[in-house]
C-alpha cells in the first residue's frame, strides 16, 4: 500500500521528505549532502535536487543552503530556528522587501504554519487577502501591496 502511494507521489515530494528525515536526525540541524549521490540514488538529474532545494528548502521556508560545485561539492542545508515566536515573525519581516511575489508570500506564510504561529484558517485568511484576484493591480503595484497587506497582518497578529 505504502509503495502504491509513494509511486504516485512526484519525485520531488520524495526527494523532500528524505532530505527532511535526514534533517530531523542531525542534532544541529545542518546536513551536508552529495547533490550528484542524492540524483544517483533517486535516478534523476543533479537539476531536480536544485528544483527541490530551491523550491522546498528556501530562506521563506526557514533553510538556508550552501553550495559547492565541482568534484567534491556539497550541499549544506541548515535549518533556521528561531527561539521564540517574536524572533520568527521578526525574521519573517525582514526578509520581506518592498515588494513580494505571491509564491515567496505563500512560502513565507506556509513556514509561519509550519512553525504553529499561524492556524490553518489563518493562513486561508491571509492566503485570501495576498492573491492576485484580490489585489486587482497591475504589476510592480500588486506585489508592493502584497508586501504591505502580509507585513501588517503579520504584525498585527504578533499583537493580538
Amino acid at each position: 500500500m505504502q509503495e502504491r502511494e509513494e509511486a504516485r507521489r512526484s519525485l520531488s515530494d520524495v526527494i523532500e521528505d528524505y532530505l527532511q528525515k535526514a534533517l530531523d536526525k542531525v542534532d544541529d540541524g545542518v546536513l551536508e549532502i552529495q547533490r550528484n549521490d542524492l540524483s544517483q540514488q533517486f535516478g534523476c538529474s543533479p537539476s531536480q535536487i536544485n528544483y527541490v532545494l530551491e523550491t522546498r528548502f528556501s530562506t521563506e521556508r526557514g533553510y538556508m543552503i550552501e553550495s559547492r560545485r565541482g568534484g567534491g561539492g556539497y550541499v549544506r542545508i541548515s535549518q533556521v530556528r528561531c527561539h521564540s515566536t517574536h524572533e520568527l515573525i521578526q525574521q519573517v519581516l525582514d526578509e520581506i522587501d518592498e515588494m513580494v511575489s505571491q509564491a515567496r508570500a505563500l512560502r513565507i506564510i506556509q513556514r509561519l504554519q509550519d512553525a504553529q504561529f499561524l492556524t490553518p484558517r489563518e493562513t486561508k485568511l491571509i492566503e485570501a487577502a495576498i492573491h492576485r484576484k484580490t489585489l486587482k493591480v497591475n504589476l510592480p503595484l500588486r506585489d508592493h501591496l502584497r508586501a504591505r497587506v502580509l507585513k501588517s497582518m503579520l504584525l498585527a497578529s504578533l499583537y493580538e
